[in-house]
């Protein structure tokens, strides 16, 4: 498990440079071989020749601008071959470099550098963001809801393909390999609240969480699996919550057989319908002014008009239709289902 994981931690570091690299690439590399040229012709006069460094680098000058100016001194045999070797060598560099510089103009991986540039600087603004790694069947439906909600998201993806998609969507997106820890830094894990693990392999999803747990114990973490059993798996690498998705929707379509008024009603709270009711969950903060009142002081109900269905203490004890007499405390998180108008007022007196 260690070497596959080596294994993609390497494959992934080299995704990254070619991708931070990005139009650079071949620039980099026509100017790194015509440095090796001069490097070789320098050093190949000085031992053939035994002219110093400063002749030979001159030498090294006239002879690669094809200017014409008479050798430093005359060539010998050895020297004459040295001259060759560095005229055929350095037209083949330049001519590399030429082609790369064509290339990069003919096919827009300039643009295409700046934009993932500026891309980034925006990733960089971004905190309370959620991450989602993978953006397949799953991953594009968790960042369509969470991006409904106006709640800030950056999808990690290694397909370029998708990355194109996202570039199109205008969704903040970070090119690389989910498991590797460069990549989920760039997204910006350390200010990040929660990440999603949604990557199509299951043992891939397990590295991402390990990795995202190390670089950041405070983060919440919700992961797919593949199956029930492979659950545990998941939470032992550190991920608070594990969805298995083909059992979730086997479930949901069970319900809307046997109970499809309750069904119903969940898909109108949650909001999957063009009626104006949604269940959320606020919590309380501590200078809230309903910290140790109960819900009969709060008014929650008169004022706001919505139900509040549980209430999940600090403690994780999670209190079900709570009574009138329940005291709210800092930190504890209300389940209510009411209108838009009556949650966002209670969520600016939070």
């Amino acid at each position: 498990m260690s070497d596959g994981r080596n294994f993609m931690r390497m494959h992934g570091r080299a995704v990254r440079l070619h991708h931070r690299l990005g139009a650079w690439g071949p620039l980099l590399g026509g100017f790194l071989a015509l440095a090796l040229v001069f490097c070789l012709g320098v050093t190949g006069y000085m031992y053939v020749e035994g002219w110093s460094f400063f002749d030979s680098l001159y030498q090294v000058v006239i002879t690669l601008s094809t200017v014409g100016f008479q050798e430093v001194y005359p060539l010998s045999h050895d020297g004459r071959v040295v001259t060759m070797l560095l005229i055929v060598s350095g037209v083949g560099a330049f001519a590399y470099l030429v082609g790369s510089f064509t290339q990069v103009l003919v096919e827009g991986r300039l643009q295409q550098y700046l934009g993932r540039r500026r891309m980034q600087k925006i990733i960089d603004g971004l905190s309370e963001h959620v991450i989602i790694c993978g953006y397949g069947r799953i991953g594009s439906i968790v960042a369509r809801e969470i991006l409904a909600e106006n709640m800030p998201a950056v999808v990690v993806e290694n397909s370029e393909e998708v990355i194109r998609l996202l570039d199109e969507q205008g969704i903040p997106h970070v090119f690389g390999d989910a498991t590797a820890d460069e990549t989920l830094l760039a997204a910006g894990l350390a200010r990040a609240r929660t990440l999603v693990a949604a990557l199509t392999q299951e043992a891939a999803n397990v590295y991402v969480t390990l990795t995202a747990r190390q670089l950041n114990p405070a983060i919440r973490i919700v992961a797919r699996a593949d199956a029930l059993g492979h659950t545990q798996r998941l939470e032992r690498a550190g991920a608070d919550q594990v969805l298995v998705p083909h059992l979730y929707g086997g479930v949901r379509m069970a319900q809307s057989v046997l109970r499809p008024t309750v069904t119903s009603f969940l898909e109108l709270a949650g909001g999957g319908s063009e009626v104006d009711l949604q269940m959320e969950e606020l919590q309380v903060t501590e200078t809230s002014d309903f910290v140790n009142k109960n819900l009969i002081e709060a008014r929650i109900r008169p004022r706001f008009n919505l139900i509040i269905i549980a209430i999940k203490k600090v403690s994780g004890e999670m209190i079900f239709n709570p009574l009138p007499q329940a005291i709210l405390e800092a930190g504890d998180t209300m389940i209510l289902v009411g209108r838009t108008e009556g949650l966002d007022g209670l969520r600016e007196v939070l």
